[in-house]
């Protein structure tokens, strides 16, 4: 089964860099960001997902320890929950950013883009 993921995500990454990069052609564009994203993110969910899952429980063990210190914990959560969860195409493309484990003016920042959506 691991071979065949290798095989595939090799596959994919062979058939994007193989695509004329032509302006006039948005749909081969689209297919190959697209393309990109997925086999960017067969590594980076799972690695996202581990992280929140050790953050998850560490900033539960922080809670208890210090007596129900709900900044300690937070402290510990929001870098470990916060972020980005998918890499879109236009993350790849630096048309919006990509926060594994955000800082706090990071997420500041972000909230303060969706609110203006």
């Amino acid at each position: 089964m691991r071979r065949w993921k290798q095989f595939a995500a090799v596959t994919v990454l062979a058939m994007v860099s193989a695509l004329p990069a032509r302006a006039d052609d948005d749909f081969l564009s689209d297919l190959g960001w697209g393309s990109l994203a997925v086999v960017c993110n067969l590594f980076y969910v799972p690695a996202k997902l581990a992280w929140a899952g050790v953050g998850g429980v560490t900033g539960s063990l922080a809670y208890v320890v210090t007596l129900g210190d709900i900044d300690t914990a937070k402290k510990v959560w929001r870098p470990a929950l916060g972020g980005n969860y998918v890499v879109t195409p236009a993350m790849l493309r630096g048309e919006e950013p990509l926060y594994f484990s955000p800082s706090e003016d990071e997420q500041l920042l972000r909230r303060r883009r969706t609110r203006r959506l």
